[in-house]
């Protein structure tokens, strides 16, 4: 656990730097973190015991950090280089609405799915693949919009099909291959696209800084249907 968050934070602490110190585009830093923060932890999920309480040590690290998120976007701690990496206009409370989400759902399920079953796995990476980089391709490559979300276009649909198909696929593999999985998965990369593109639609839609609820919700209810 204390070496989980210790990689969590140096991570954080990095962006934040670069962000505030570095000249790293706010927008930019603050999907970097997106992708980065969520499969840096997961890949940490090794390091802990096979008891069943190991899940709960687990959860204490984005809660530790969920808790950091409150604080500033509260105000009560003043963290001027963490509002720099991971706003868009400088706002705190803007802390308080997407990465605030974020840290919940990866609570959530550490504790509902664990590294014993795929759905937690499938679900986080989908929203930090998919998502992350759909709104880097969108921003840079999306002059097309969607006929019915004009804030998305078909670039960053795209880039949300792709991250979240290999993103999922490529954790789900290696927990596969680790033997988490019992029985092992066979074949599931007709499942994560089926999922990807479903998740990819739910992205698309008209809502803004819920998407890591949303999007993270459904694939979590596909997960346990397919798997």
């Amino acid at each position: 656990m204390v070496i989980t968050l210790l990689l969590a934070l140096g991570w954080l602490r990095m962006m934040d730097a670069l962000a505030a110190h570095h000249g790293l585009e706010q927008k930019l830093s603050r999907k970097i973190i997106h992708i980065g923060t969520g499969p840096l932890f997961v890949l940490c999920w090794p390091f802990f015991s096979p008891q069943p309480s190991a899940r709960y040590f687990a959860a204490l690290v984005p809660l530790a950090i969920t808790l950091q998120f409150i604080g500033i976007g509260m105000g009560w701690i003043q963290d001027p280089e963490a509002v720099q990496a991971m706003t868009r206009n400088g706002d705190p409370q803007e802390i308080l609405k997407g990465p605030l989400f974020y840290g919940l759902v990866f609570v959530a399920c550490t504790l509902g799915f664990w590294r014993t079953s795929p759905v937690g796995i499938l679900a986080l990476m989908m929203m930090c693949g998919g998502d992350g980089l759909a709104d880097i391709v969108g921003r840079r490559l999306g002059v097309h919009k969607l006929p019915f979300s004009p804030e998305k276009s078909w670039a960053g649909s795209a880039a949300m099909f792709a991250g979240s198909f290999l993103f999922a696929l490529s954790f789900l593999s290696l927990f596969n291959r680790l033997n988490y999985f019992q029985p092992p998965l066979a074949g599931p990369a007709s499942i994560v696209a089926a999922i990807a593109l479903i998740v990819t639609l739910v992205e698309a839609l008209p809502f803004r800084d819920i998407d890591n609820l949303t999007l993270t919700g459904v694939a979590v209810a596909l997960g346990l249907w397919w798997f």
